[in-house]
């Protein structure tokens, strides 16, 4: 059986991407609520069990405290956790423990995963409601917005939440281009809504030609996505995030649809 939502997913790139030409993609989605925390933040996850707690690492803390700040109430939400490296951290330890011969631990392995912070969160909540995991490049919020986005639109009865957490990948990978910020966002949509956030992406296909790609950035633009994204919900402002092309633009409407 197909899922609803891919075919609103697909329909909407399809109609964008038509002709291999310059595209403009729009959407608009009712927030409850939203919680943020920097890297550096001591998360609060005390409704973690202590012997799960003390085996996470900073990326799952900060994810899983910014999702619980916003579905405590909440018995069922879809959960849509995005992140650009993920659990890479602790998947480098364990490879760098398999180059010297060192065991691997069970419990390291299984946390590893992208999508373990889902896991823990589902199992903490007593919630068997589905649960995806994303990872788009530097573009990764986005995408992981316009997923929420698409399940929302298929199914509005049950709230969607959208879980960014990230950090910048171990030294041991050198450079990192557009490399992401650390820290945790998340984002509730519901019929329940204190606003609305559109989403305009403009822009060409990865065949435009290279001088596009590298066009200037657009002005007052941030360096990540979730800069950009956390500024329009902090302040109410539009913000703007460019790159490889495409232009990111956000803006925030006052009440419900």
């Amino acid at each position: 059986m197909r899922c609803p939502h891919r075919r609103i997913l697909v329909r909407c790139w399809c109609l964008s991407n038509r002709k291999n030409r310059m595209h403009d993609l729009r959407w608009t989605m009712p927030v409850s609520r939203w919680s943020a925390t920097a890297a550096a933040a001591t998360a609060d996850i005390s409704f973690i069990e202590p012997i799960v707690r003390r085996r996470l690492s900073s990326l799952s803390r900060s994810a899983l405290k910014v999702a619980h700040d916003c579905v405590a109430e909440l018995d069922r939400v879809r959960v849509v956790f995005a992140s650009r490296h993920g659990e890479l951290r602790r998947t480098t330890e364990i490879l760098r423990a398999i180059s010297t011969g060192e065991p691997v631990s069970p419990t390291a392995f299984s946390l590893s995963v992208l999508n373990a912070m889902t896991g823990i969160f589902g199992i903490a909540r007593g919630d068997r409601s589905p649960a995806s995991a994303i990872s788009a490049g530097a573009q990764t919020l986005g995408f992981a917005l316009l997923e929420a986005h698409a399940q929302f639109e298929a199914d509005p009865s049950s709230p969607v939440l959208v879980v960014y957490a990230d950090e910048p990948a171990d030294a041991a990978y050198g450079t990192i281009e557009d490399e992401v910020q650390g820290g945790a966002l998340a984002i509730l949509l519901d019929t329940r809504a204190a606003g609305q956030l559109t989403c305009t992406i403009s822009g060409t296909l990865s065949g435009a030609p290279e001088s596009v790609l590298r066009s200037p950035a657009v002005p007052d633009s941030f360096l990540t996505q979730s800069e950009a994204v956390q500024r329009c919900l902090d302040t109410r402002s539009p913000a703007t995030w460019q790159n490889a092309g495409n232009t990111w633009h956000w803006s925030w409407h006052e009440g419900a649809a």
